[in-house]
């Protein structure tokens, strides 16, 4: 079976649809920093690296080349959240939601069997819940069954609790969002095998190595407990403002936080520093063999921004049920 993937990122949608068995047609990304990171990782897939609205009609179709395409995948990134609903105006007609609307020109063309398209899980409350509404009717009117669900990624055996919201759309086959896994992965079993490092320090292994901490970062940081966060900090160093969600630990014992682009003032549960890449990857379920490219606040941004390839193989999964 085949899938077109659009806004690729990194590759981890699409990771978790090949281990599915699912073979690429085409992709799209439109920042070439992180398309070096896709380029490495997948030497055999055809990448276009261009703004999205650059490719017209005519191009599209010459990809496919005739081919009956099974899914088109993408999480086209919403920006337009707080606009929208205010004075009358819908989600769709928000210029910051531009790439949505891609989304669905290129299904309107391409006409596949399915598509499956994920974004973030605050859409579902958007607008007082019409936002999805307003989705579900923009595809229904391109012919397809749409059904949509938040999905926690610690459900499905991913050591980092996120959730994201997946829309899939079908001609009329029969498909069921996966079942979750019984068992949570704690973020120790995760990453407690990679070698230990300090601030600063360098390993062998891809995409593990440590960020220089300052001094006075590293003796903030000694004060707080596997789990605990900025209260353990002495009043005269704690920082006063800024994020609750930093300088905090992460817990041994439970899956991790959502990774975002930036978890520079996350800790080690045990070691005094932040993580590296390699253990974020690990977080999101990325293979030790998966090699990301760019300096260090680059991958961040492409490890945090992606989606986990485990949970996009279980949906890959039920996708592939559903076209056989």
């Amino acid at each position: 079976m085949n899938y077109i993937e659009l806004f690729s990122g990194a590759g981890g949608l699409g990771l978790g649809f090949e281990q599915a068995g699912f073979e690429n047609i085409f992709s799209v990304e439109y920042d070439e920093k992180i398309a070096q990171t896709y380029l490495l990782n997948f030497p055999k897939n055809h990448l276009i690296i261009d703004d999205i609205k650059n490719i017209n009609k005519n191009t599209i179709l010459k990809l496919i080349q005739s081919k009956k395409v099974d899914v088109v995948i993408g999480g086209p990134p919403c920006q337009g959240f707080s606009m929208a609903g205010k004075h009358g105006r819908t989600f769709i007609e928000d210029d910051r939601n531009e790439l949505f609307r891609e989304f669905v020109r290129f299904v309107s063309i391409i006409k596949p069997k399915m598509f499956v398209m994920e974004n973030v899980a605050r859409i579902l409350s958007h607008n007082k819940g019409k936002t999805v509404i307003e989705i579900k009717n923009i595809f229904e009117d391109l012919g397809y069954c749409v059904k949509f669900k938040v999905l926690n990624s610690e459900k499905y055996g991913i050591p980092q609790k996120r959730q994201r919201i997946f829309f899939v759309g079908t001609k009329g086959q029969k498909f069921e969002f996966p079942n979750i896994y019984e068992k949570e992965i704690t973020i120790k079993e995760a990453i407690h095998d990679l070698p230990p490092l300090k601030s600063g320090e360098k390993s062998e292994i891809p995409n593990h190595f440590a960020m220089n901490h300052s001094t006075q970062m590293l003796k903030k940081m000694s004060y707080i407990s596997d789990g605990g966060d900025r209260t353990e900090i002495p009043i005269e160093l704690r920082p006063k403002s800024g994020d609750l969600r930093k300088y905090i630990r992460y817990n041994s014992k439970k899956p991790s936080i959502t990774v975002t682009g930036d978890m520079r003032k996350v800790f080690h549960y045990e070691q005094n520093r932040a993580l590296t890449s390699r253990e974020l990857a690990r977080l999101q379920s990325f293979p030790d063999s998966f090699i990301f490219k760019g300096s260090s606040i680059v991958v961040q941004q492409q490890i945090g921004n992606a989606v986990p390839p485990k949970l996009s193989f279980v949906v890959a999964n039920e996708v592939k049920k559903s076209l056989e």
